[in-house]
Formats: C-alpha cells, structure tokens, sequence
C-alpha cells in the first residue's frame, strides 16, 4: 500500500538521526504553587555538553530540549538568555540537532494566561528565541512551540492538575494556546523562515466497554477529540483563531502503554484484543493529516523499557513499510527524573542520575536493545544513520 503524499523511493530524513533523545523541560506550577524545573532538577542545566554527547556515542544525534520561558524573561521583554546559551553551545559542539520547546507547561509569573497579553507576550519571546539560535548556530532549525496542547487544557484548564489550575476552562484554555501557537511560528519565521515546526500532542485509542456497548458513539467522539489541536492549528476547525493549512507542519505523537482506554474505565494493555496496533494509529493520522510524522514521545520505567521500546520500534517499521513518513523516535524522557507529583525516581531513561563525579548510568539493557533497533530501521530503510561512523 503506498498512501499519498510520498514521493517514491523516498525514505524519512528531516533530522539527523532517526532515533531521537527527549530531555524532561517542563517548567509548569503544580497544584500546590512549587514550580518545576526537570532540565535543573535533572542536572542536564549543569551536564548539557556531556548529556549530548553521551546521546551521540549511541547514534542520537537530534534530542528534544527545552527552553525556560519563565529564566528567559526576568521582565516584560527583557531578555536573559544565560540558562540558554550554554545548551546552544553545547549542542552545537557536539554536533547534536536540537527540537526546541517554547513553551513547555511554563510562562513567566506575571502574566496572565487568559488574557490576550499572553498571546502577545509568547509571540515577542518567540521570535527573540529565534533569533538567539538562528545566530549561535546557522542551521535551520526546528521547534516544539506548545507543547501538548490537548494535554495541558485537560490538565490545567479541566482538572486543575497544574497550572493555571482550572476546571471547565479546558476549551478556553486551548484556544488561547492555540493563538500563541500560530503567533509564534508567525514570529519566528519572520527572523528564520528556515524554521521547522513539530506540533506535540498525545495520540491515544478509546473504546467503549464490551459491557456497554451503548457508550460506543461517546466513545468515539471522545477519541476523535483528540485531533482538536491539529485540527484548529491547520484552519480546519474554529477557523476564527487564524489557523491555516501552512500552519501545520510535522505531527508529533506521544504515545505511551497506557494510552489506550475504554470510557470512563480501566487501561487496554498491548496484547489485550481490544488494543489497537500502534501502526494502524499511524496510518489513520496520516491519512488525516498528510503531514511527515514524529514519535515525538515513547518509553516505559524499569524492565517494560526494553520490551516497550521493542513494540514501538517494530510498530514503526511496519508502518514505514506501508509508506507512511513516520521520521523519527524519541526516547523520552532519555533520562530519570524525579516524579512531577512526588519527587520519586523514575527509572525510565537510558542513563541515570548524575552523581559526584558528573557520570551518569548507563541502562545497558535498553541500550543494547536501541542498537538492535537501529539496525532493524536501517533494514527497513536502505540507509545509513547520519553521523553514525563518527559516533563509532
């Protein structure tokens, strides 16, 4: 089956490197007021040359990073890039293609998200961003401007999970990210009109229960709302926001074991008939959107790492092999972190928590089983990972 919009005999290539390193930025207020800082609380702030160049010995040489909105900007358009600069650098000295996020859950403390200054505010933060990295490293780059808007309305404009912790704002709240999002690819073209986009956003299945089947149209409208944000950022939907179809460039799908569900029950876990192969979600966004598509976030903790890295990659090259332009795999978050709730160590990364010595652990296991992919993608490819025989 070949689908539309692939040009023949071409193979996925927009980054560098096919398997990508995603490092935890979210920077959001939780319930109780503390604000997060996963790039500090990880020490990728105080590691970010040796972080990368670590993901480099393993042939990962494009990572999703995060820039801190609310370090950025210490007042009204007033600038300090100094939390950003040394990343830039480092990236750049280790040969490493960054995906930015703007925004990743986080603003500075003296706006107002549902006020029309928020929009604004984004869009001259936007385009000073870019215009830092367009001079530090001359590539043409790529950024994340909000990161998982259908997510953060449900948990911060419905649930009051986080900020701006508010419960039936969710639409509300997606709109007006949704405005910063055009606004900002607005302003960052105007100083790079190189820049790449890739819009993040969970991908899931939702299913009634076999005991109800009278919830099925539910259901499905539920799982259909998940293409929302795509769908207004590209005009289709509430065309009043200012979407248009050059909007939308590369779809970013974050999928993890549990992101398939029945209504208002429990998880379908992979291996259940009732779950849904992760290469026919692929396909259907594809032919939704004809846009090249990311895995811009998979990975499981402890022991499911392997095998859950293993399904994702095998899903993928299967879908590869029905011709859809899926470019990319990010392991995410690449590395441990501490729980957004709780503080606990997450044990999700292919390396650890950096001790005295400014070292890192190694997860052999999942590192092993990332080599074995690599080379199962090359397979399915006929091409060779760029960079690769100088990680080697």
């Amino acid at each position: 089956m070949n689908l539309p919009g692939r040009k023949g005999g071409s193979v996925p290539g927009l980054f560098q490197s096919f398997f990508m390193g995603g490092f935890e930025c979210s920077t959001h207020r939780r319930h109780d007021g503390r604000r997060l800082d996963l790039i500090a609380q990880t020490g990728h702030d105080r590691a970010a040359g040796d972080d990368y160049r670590r993901m480099a010995a393993h042939g990962i040489t494009t990572v999703r990073d995060g820039i801190r909105w609310h370090l950025v900007e210490t007042s009204p358009g007033r600038y300090d890039w100094s939390s950003l600069l040394p990343m830039v650098r480092a990236a750049r000295d280790a040969g490493v293609q960054v995906v930015w996020d703007l925004c990743h859950y986080g603003w500075p403390d003296d706006i107002d998200i549902w006020r029309p200054q928020f929009v604004e505010r984004f869009r001259r933060f936007a385009k000073a961003a870019a215009t830092v990295i367009r001079d530090e490293t001359g590539e043409a780059p790529f950024y994340c401007p909000v990161n998982e808007i259908a997510y953060w309305s449900w948990a911060g404009g419905d649930k009051a999970m986080f900020n701006p912790m508010a419960t039936g704002r969710g639409f509300e709240l997606k709109h007006q990210l949704i405005r910063a999002t055009i606004a900002g690819i607005d302003a960052v073209r105007e100083v790079d009109p190189r820049a790449r986009f890739v819009q993040v956003d969970p991908i899931i299945h939702v299913r009634a229960h076999p005991d109800r089947p009278e919830d099925a149209r539910e259901a499905e409208a539920f799982r259909m709302s998940q293409y929302q944000s795509w769908d207004m950022i590209s005009g289709e939907l509430w065309p009043g926001l200012g979407g248009a179809p050059g909007y939308l460039d590369v779809i970013g799908l974050n999928y993890y074991s549990d992101n398939q569900w029945y209504l208002g029950g429990e998880t379908i876990p992979p291996g259940h008939p009732h779950y849904r192969r992760f290469r026919d979600i692929l396909v259907e966004t594809y032919r939704r959107f004809e846009r090249p598509i990311l895995v811009a976030e998979t990975g499981a903790e402890g022991d499911a790492r392997v095998p859950w890295l293993r399904y994702v990659a095998s899903e993928v090259r299967a879908a590869l092999a029905l011709g859809i332009p899926v470019e990319g795999i990010c392991l995410y978050p690449v590395l441990d972190y501490p729980g957004w709730a709780n503080d606990r160590h997450c044990p999700v990364g292919l390396y650890g928590d950096l001790d005295e010595a400014g070292e890192r652990p190694l997860h052999a296991p999942l590192a092993e089983e990332l080599a074995r992919q690599r080379d199962a993608i090359d397979g399915v490819l006929s091409w060779r990972w760029p960079r690769r025989e100088a990680a080697e």
